[in-house]
C-alpha cells in the first residue's frame, strides 16, 4: 500500500506555485522529514525528456499529442514513487488537475477521456492536499515579462490564463475539502504561514 502524503500545488503560470515549494522544502529538510520533490511535466529522468519536446517553442504538437506527452512523463514519474516507500511527503508542482485544467478547460478535450486516463496510471495513488494558487492579470502579465527565459506555453494571450485559472476554481468547487485557495496577489510571508500549516496538519496524521 502506498502509504506517503502527496501534496500538489497548481496554478497558472506565474502563480508563484515553485517560489511556495522551495520554502516548504526548506521547511521540511529543517524538520529532517523526509520528502521527495519535483515537477510536472518532468521529474524523474525519462519525464525531463519529455519536458523538453511539450515546452520546445519549436515544436507545435496537436492537442491529443500534448495530452498524451503530458500522461507519458506522468506515468514515468509514477513509476518513480514506487521506489521512495520510505518517503513521508511527496510535493509535486502540477499533477493530475493540471491536465484537466489545460487540456480540459484549455484545449477543449473530453473531461472523461482525461480523468480516466489519469486514474490508469496513478492507481491507488491518491492527493492528500491541494494548494491552488491564484493570480490576478496585473501580477500575471508582470511576472511573464520578467522570465528569463520562456516556453510554449509562456506565450498564450492572457485571456487564455484567465480561461485556465476559471477551470481550475471549477475543478477545486468539486473537491473542496482538499483544495487550499492561495491569493497569489497577498504577501509572500502569509502565505507560506498558511501552507506550513496545513501540512503541518498534515504531519501529525503520518
Amino acid at each position: 500500500m502506498f502509504k506517503s502524503k502527496i501534496i500538489t500545488f497548481e496554478g497558472i503560470d506565474g502563480s508563484g506555485k515553485t517560489t511556495h515549494i522551495k520554502k516548504v522544502e526548506q521547511y521540511l529538510k529543517k524538520k529532517k522529514i523526509k520528502f521527495l520533490s519535483f515537477r510536472e511535466p518532468g521529474g524523474s529522468k525519462n519525464s525531463e525528456k519529455i519536458r523538453k519536446l511539450i515546452l520546445n517553442n519549436k515544436n507545435n504538437f496537436n492537442k491529443f499529442t500534448d495530452l498524451l506527452l503530458y500522461l507519458s512523463s506522468r506515468n514515468e514519474n509514477i513509476q518513480m514513487l514506487n521506489k521512495y516507500k520510505s518517503v513521508k511527503i511527496i510535493l509535486i508542482d502540477r499533477f493530475i488537475h493540471s491536465t484537466l485544467a489545460y487540456q480540459h478547460f484549455g484545449m477543449g478535450i473530453n473531461a472523461n477521456l482525461i480523468n480516466m486516463l489519469n486514474k490508469l496510471i496513478i492507481k491507488e495513488k491518491k492527493i492528500a492536499l491541494t494548494f491552488l494558487l491564484l493570480v490576478n492579470k496585473k501580477n500575471l502579465k508582470e511576472r511573464l515579462n520578467i522570465r528569463k527565459s520562456s516556453n510554449r506555453y509562456d506565450k498564450f494571450k492572457l485571456s487564455f490564463y484567465q480561461k485556465i485559472q476559471n477551470g481550475y476554481l471549477k475543478i477545486a468547487k468539486k473537491r473542496n475539502s482538499k483544495f487550499i485557495i492561495i491569493n497569489s496577489n497577498d504577501d509572500i510571508i502569509k502565505n507560506n504561514y498558511i501552507i506550513i500549516k496545513k501540512i503541518n496538519s498534515i504531519l501529525k496524521k503520518i
